[in-house]
């Protein structure tokens, strides 16, 4: 396992780059961070639309949450690539193919954390700014959101591991991000597939429980802060 890591240690962390597109582990965190990005301003707008009073907002969201939480992300890619060039007449790159994915995948997940941000807010915060004179949307934006933005960071950087998870799964449409690296230098090596295999979990390993661990210290001295208040 160190052999092929020490020979293929570049192809797994950039792909080809600099005499090719840039690939590997590096590619599957831009489409991790782009993703969840991106994803997040359509959460937003999700989550508070879940939360409306007026039912020409919570339905269309809900339809959206639950209909893409219920579909494998394997599905949404391949719908994608064969769904968005017909319905914009262009040829889309299999990165911004990937990418819209992700970002309408992630983006249903993530208004479920917005969601529940708001509603763990004590009820009298609401009332508090409705009954100082802010309008509902007011209150949302100066007094809930700021709030539950905070209780929710934890939440989001378990998210971003759970993405970075995720994006293993675009190599089918030629993305060549860390896991279509490990089966390019697996066809180099054809005899070693356990051996590069290893090497691949050992990234996700390494970047999701370095994630999670950051998520844990987060939700600690957030505790600790809502304990001191």
């Amino acid at each position: 396992m160190f052999d092929i890591l020490h020979r293929y240690l570049l192809v797994f962390l950039v792909g080809g780059w600099p005499s090719g597109p840039i690939g590997g582990f590096a590619l599957t965190l831009i489409l991790a961070v782009l993703g969840l990005g991106l994803a997040f301003p359509v959460a937003l707008v999700l989550g508070l639309a879940r939360m409306s009073p007026w039912r020409v907002l919570r339905w269309p969201a809900f339809a959206w949450v639950y209909t893409l939480r219920g579909i494998p992300l394997l599905m949404i890619v391949f719908w994608a690539y064969y769904v968005i060039p017909l319905a914009t007449g262009r040829t889309i790159s299999a990165f911004h193919t990937a990418l819209a994915a992700i970002v309408a995948y992630e983006a249903a997940f993530l208004s479920e954390i917005v969601r529940a941000g708001l509603l763990a807010l004590p009820r009298g915060q609401a009332e508090a700014a409705r009954a100082s004179g802010l309008s509902y949307l007011q209150s949302l934006r100066h007094v809930l959101l700021p709030q539950a933005l905070v209780n929710m960071i934890p939440s989001f950087v378990n998210q971003f591991v759970s993405t970075i998870k995720a994006t293993s799964i675009v190599y089918v449409i030629g993305v060549q991000e860390v896991t279509f690296s490990a089966q390019q230098v697996n066809s180099m090596e054809t005899t070693n597939a356990l051996q590069v295999f290893l090497v691949l979990a050992g990234f996700y390993l390494l970047a999701c429980a370095s994630l999670s661990a950051l998520a844990r210290t987060l939700d600690r001295r957030i505790q600790r802060r809502r304990a001191a208040q």
